[in-house]
């Protein structure tokens, strides 16, 4: 199958760059691309794409932006890296917390950038405890709400599917790694998400390292 990208970039040079790149891969097509948000958001309902290359600095409306409206669309949603010159921690980390499956720098490899479009596009993400967990201690505690669920102790075999999560395995490869089935592992992973209180994978890492389970 062809998965198709939507390049939201406001600098013409980096944009232009990842299409000409990308027209080398054919199983990766790009089917839109827009220079600000309020245009990445036209552009993503138009053409329906399956993984969205995000810039964070953009005129008219921002990445974070975006990412806050396209929460408020139906789904299924597209899957969206930003892409960052890693130079703003706290917006990295609220990118995520919006929901983007993960974030590359601008000077990323072009073997790592069709690996990372392939991972999202499978169901995968793209976070780094590592990094994570430094973004995270570079920022102010936050304390819970006051209605905010409390995170539920996982089961051994949960814990094992989120670090496989936190490396950026998909359910497919998460079931063959563990040699279980795939709806075994969204079984997991469903219970994952209610005992943490969270809505989708990401979160659900960023909780796990808050936490220090991964």
């Amino acid at each position: 199958m062809t998965i198709g990208v939507c390049l939201v970039e406001n600098q013409a040079l980096v944009r232009e760059g990842l299409q000409s790149l990308l027209a080398l891969t054919p199983d990766i097509r790009v089917v839109g691309e827009a220079a600000d948000g309020e245009e990445g958001l036209a552009a993503i309902a138009a053409s329906a794409p399956d993984v969205v290359l995000l810039d964070l600095r953009m005129p008219k409306l921002d990445g974070l932006g975006l990412l806050a409206r396209l929460a408020l669309t139906p789904q299924p949603r597209p899957a969206v890296i930003i892409l960052t010159t890693f130079d703003d921690d706290a917006s990295i980390l609220q990118g995520l917390r919006l929901g983007a499956r993960g974030y590359l720098l601008k000077d990323v490899s072009f073997a790592r950038l069709t690996e990372a479009i392939r991972a999202v596009a499978a169901g995968g993400t793209l976070v780094s405890p590592v990094v994570t967990e430094r973004l995270l201690k570079g920022l102010p505690p936050v304390e819970p709400a006051p209605d905010e669920p409390q995170a539920e102790a996982l089961t051994p075999r949960e814990l094992e599917i989120l670090r496989l999560m936190t490396g950026g395995f998909s359910n497919g490869e998460i079931a063959s790694a563990l040699d279980v089935t795939e709806g075994t592992v969204k079984n997991h992973v469903s219970n994952i998400l209610g005992k943490l209180g969270v809505r989708d994978r990401v979160r659900a890492i960023l909780k796990g390292v808050e936490l220090g389970w991964v």
